[in-house]
């Protein structure tokens, strides 16, 4: 199972705005920190926003920060927010014209349940679990102890 980039960059983001704490992260600083495009992560803020996850401050002193505790945030309901199509292969989808195996067919029910073991595993985890390691992310990300981006 491969997950798209831009989920990649949600979880990102989560991330760094779960160990950036209470202060606000701008966009610039988050695709600075992990060398992403910029566009691509203010798509992905506007969607998480949407979607509840984060809390965007327009103007001068703007910035995003998370909108719930990262314990609220679940792993598993980021990824399937993100993803359009957790299909492993075309024969899971509902299709007009089935395989004619498919009434039969393990290799169908094995990808199946390997799908669902997959969510299964990412909804056993937390924004917080992810960033347990928080001094260690904070290093690697250039953010200080007090949630400011280090120069």
């Amino acid at each position: 199972m491969r997950l798209t980039v831009y989920t990649d960059y949600a979880l990102r983001l989560l991330m760094y705005l779960a160990i950036s704490g209470d202060g606000l992260a701008t966009i610039e600083e988050i695709a600075e920190s992990y060398g992403v495009s910029k566009n691509h992560l203010m798509k992905v803020a506007h969607q998480l926003g949407v979607g509840g996850y984060i809390k965007t401050m327009r103007g001068r002193h703007g910035g995003l920060r998370l909108a719930k505790p990262p314990k609220d945030i679940g792993l598993g309901d980021v990824v399937r927010f993100t993803e359009a199509d957790l299909t492993v292969v075309m024969c899971l989808e509902p299709l007009e014209d089935d395989c004619e195996a498919r009434p039969n067919c393990v290799l169908h029910e094995a990808l199946e349940l390997a799908r669902r073991a997959f969510i299964t595993v990412l909804d056993e985890y937390t924004l917080y679990d992810l960033v347990s390691p928080r001094s260690a992310l904070r290093t690697a990300l250039s953010i200080s102890p007090d949630g400011e981006p280090r120069s």
